[in-house]
């Protein structure tokens, strides 16, 4: 997929999140991004800097996210990384109209219902911070480094399914990411294949 220069985009009419753009590589400085969260705070990913921060979107009405909250795996793979230090980001990139969008106070009550516990949830209804990543699906999770690479891309688990015990089974590649940039390597695996809900954009 080609990145399009922002003049291009200006000139034709289209906006960022319409526009398909290339997933950063691993190793790369990973994309910066402002958006507002759930009280209309901006949070902004240079805010962390020297903390690992992970990245988690979201869609609280697709089945595959269900399975992952209403197991409790998703609360629990949150709190264990916060736990070490990293900062959650849970990111909902629904599009209004489509499946997902929540205003500020929605997707607080939704927060409240799952009993989650990401440090700031930015909302991201315009895709903007969805297309700098190509976040593909709900859920897909990046694990950046404290100096601010990405150092893993992918799917949460080896269990591409909406079951909850799958959801509670299998590898947590999330953890195993966060745990081997604390102690300063290279993931293995770096990189997975995202399963899920396609990540609702606008248009």
């Amino acid at each position: 997929m080609n990145r399009l220069l922002p003049f291009a985009l200006i000139a034709t009419g289209f906006s960022m999140a319409s526009v398909a753009t290339a997933a950063p590589a691993i190793g790369d400085v990973a994309p910066a991004f402002s958006l507002l969260n759930t009280q209309g705070k901006p949070v902004t990913l240079s805010d962390f800097k020297g903390k690992p921060v992970i990245l988690e979107w979201t869609n609280p009405g697709c089945p595959f996210v269900r399975g992952h909250y209403d197991s409790g795996a998703m609360q629990a793979t949150q709190a264990k990384a916060i736990a070490q230090g990293a900062v959650w980001l849970t990111i909902n990139s629904g599009a209004p109209g489509k499946q997902g969008h929540m205003s500020g106070k929605q997707a607080k009550a939704q927060m409240a219902t799952d009993g989650t516990t990401p440090s700031p949830h930015p909302l991201d209804p315009t895709g903007t911070a969805a297309t700098l990543y190509d976040a593909q699906t709900t859920p897909h999770i990046y694990v950046i480094t404290p100096e601010g690479r990405l150092a893993y891309n992918g799917a949460i688990n080896d269990r591409p399914t909406a079951e909850k015990e799958d959801a509670l089974a299998g590898k947590n590649y999330a953890l195993a990411a966060l745990a081997a940039v604390k102690a300063g390597q290279s993931p293995t695996p770096a990189s997975t294949k995202p399963y899920g809900c396609s990540v609702k954009y606008p248009g």
